[in-house]
């Protein structure tokens, strides 16, 4: 199992960047590894939205459904799953001046023979986890309302 977290500031309030992120289709803008992110529900984004979600990581694409199990005005969850992984990120949203306090933990636990790449795993998600905070970063703080 290999838990990648940052945090970091933007100067987006809360409620912006949280209506943002809790559409996941977003993802391509600000996660690196993201190919495509499309929503397989409708209606309004909510706990229980789904999205099918492609990645390439060192080099591998993969596919996994991702779901919205949490929602607030502070805290947003997802978690991604196909045969192989299962990922839990979770972003946390803290008012912080005029903006706000991010943390964004992934939390990524490869199943069966997968599992033999844990620790090189580690090592792939720490680089997209900084590459993440710096896209992440960089589209927060263009978002206007």
């Amino acid at each position: 199992m290999a838990t990648v977290s940052r945090t970091f500031e933007v100067r987006s309030s809360p409620d912006v960047v949280v209506d943002y992120l809790k559409d996941f289709s977003h993802a391509t803008e600000w996660d690196p590894g993201t190919d495509s992110c499309e929503r397989i529900d409708s209606g309004e984004v909510r706990v229980g939205s789904t999205w099918a979600n492609t990645s390439t990581i060192a080099g591998l694409s993969t596919d996994l459904t991702y779901e919205l199990t949490e929602l607030s005005a502070t805290r947003i969850q997802f978690v991604g799953t196909n045969d192989t992984a299962s990922s839990t990120d979770t972003i946390t949203v803290e008012a912080h001046g005029a903006g706000s306090l991010i943390t964004y933990e992934a939390v990524i636990e490869m199943k069966g023979a997968a599992k033999l790449a844990d620790p090189v795993m580690k090592l792939v998600f720490e680089k997209i986890g900084s590459d993440t905070e710096g896209d992440m970063v960089q589209v927060l703080n263009g978002l206007t309302r």
